[in-house]
């Protein structure tokens, strides 16, 4: 499983697509890919929705934890 944590890229200004969308590529068969981020990420849900993932969205407290699977 591969971890996107985006909390501390978005508090410093930055914007954590680029770098969820390289772990994205960067994914083994069958790995999911969880994103942490301190909203939930509804963009997000949709381009990798349209890519074949499906997800599960955890609230943790005041940040959200979703899981991306491929679908098979």
């Amino acid at each position: 499983m591969a971890t996107v944590d985006a909390r501390p890229i978005i508090a410093a200004g930055g914007e954590p697509f680029d770098t969820i969308m390289a772990a994205v590529a960067g994914l083994a068969p069958g790995e999911d890919l969880v994103v942490i981020a301190p909203f939930e990420p509804v963009p997000l849900e949709g381009v990798l929705g349209a890519q074949g993932f499906s997800y599960e969205v955890a609230q943790l407290g005041g940040d959200w934890r979703v899981t991306f699977r491929r679908a098979s």
